[in-house]
């Protein structure tokens, strides 16, 4: 942003909404606002109260430092350092795959058909499920797993942050858990196709994990395994729910159904597309 405009609440804020507009940011307004509101001493109540009010040469070269890395690309989240999940405010960075939406919807199905015993997030990442379930649920265990040592820092961050009662294990997928054990598994599983995430948006690419993202050549290599290692672990009865990709709705459902799982059904997401797979499991070994 150019230096000698003046050091006016009103007047760096609309700097950096130019600076967001051209840069291609939609809502650049509000994106602007919510950079200054995150800025320690910041706030958007101030900010549109009191416009004309000076701000320190200090305050001001922060606010620029985090417009200009808005602009270049990283996701508002990364450069808040801060994503909303529910009722919850988590930390959000590289290490993993910022909270979406459409994630909260799980989150609603599983707490309305298991609210309590015991449940796992697997591939937790930040934690955003687990912590939920945790804070909203009146579950006896949750557990989260997870592969990535930097994912399961920040998921220790965010259960110190929050103060859930979330058991934090790395693990690959269901390996840590014991057989028959689980009220519910419930994931958001990596699953683009090979060529979806090759073609993703470089401000998703370039900046969250692909580990968290890519699912294999045809995007369904790890949904294919918790279908399989679910069955082991949740007990007859129990859940199974998965985050899906809507393009591959009909085909984890109908490989639910070869795998085993039962009363298979597939639900919408806020935006009406075929998200999240819902399964019990079957009485059969």
């Amino acid at each position: 942003m150019p230096s000698d405009l003046a050091l006016t609440r009103g007047a760096l804020i609309a700097d950096a909404a130019a600076v967001l507009e051209a840069a291609g940011i939609g809502g650049a307004r509000r994106e602007a606002l919510r950079l200054w509101a995150e800025l320690p001493g910041g706030g958007a109540a101030a900010a549109m109260l009191f416009p004309e009010d000076p701000v320190g040469a200090e305050h001001a070269a922060a606010y620029a430092s985090a417009v200009r890395r808005r602009a270049a690309g990283e996701p508002l989240a990364h450069v808040t350092g801060w994503a909303g999940f529910r009722h919850l405010t988590l930390r959000s960075d590289r290490r993993a795959l910022i909270p979406r939406p459409e994630t909260e919807g799980l989150v609603e199905l599983v707490l309305a058909r298991v609210p309590g015993g015991r449940v796992a997030d697997v591939g937790t990442g930040g934690g955003c499920i687990a912590l939920s379930l945790a804070s909203e649920g009146r579950y006896d265990e949750v557990v989260a797993i997870e592969l990535s040592p930097e994912a399961l820092s920040l998921a220790e961050e965010n259960r110190r942050l929050t103060g859930a009662r979330v058991v934090l294990v790395r693990g690959d997928l269901c390996a840590p858990l014991a057989p028959g054990r689980l009220d519910a598994l419930v994931s958001n599983p990596p699953y683009l196709t090979a060529a979806e995430y090759a073609a993703l948006d470089g401000s998703v690419r370039d900046w969250e994990p692909e580990a968290a993202l890519a699912g294999g050549a045809e995007g369904l290599d790890v949904i294919a395994r918790l279908l399989d290692e679910g069955r082991a672990v949740v007990r007859p009865g129990g859940w199974l729910a998965l985050e899906i990709d809507c393009a591959r709705a009909a085909i984890c459902a109908c490989r639910a159904g070869e795998s085993g799982w039962t009363d298979v059904a597939i639900h919408a997401d806020l935006f009406g597309r075929e998200r999240y797979l819902l399964a019990r499991r079957s009485d059969a070994p």
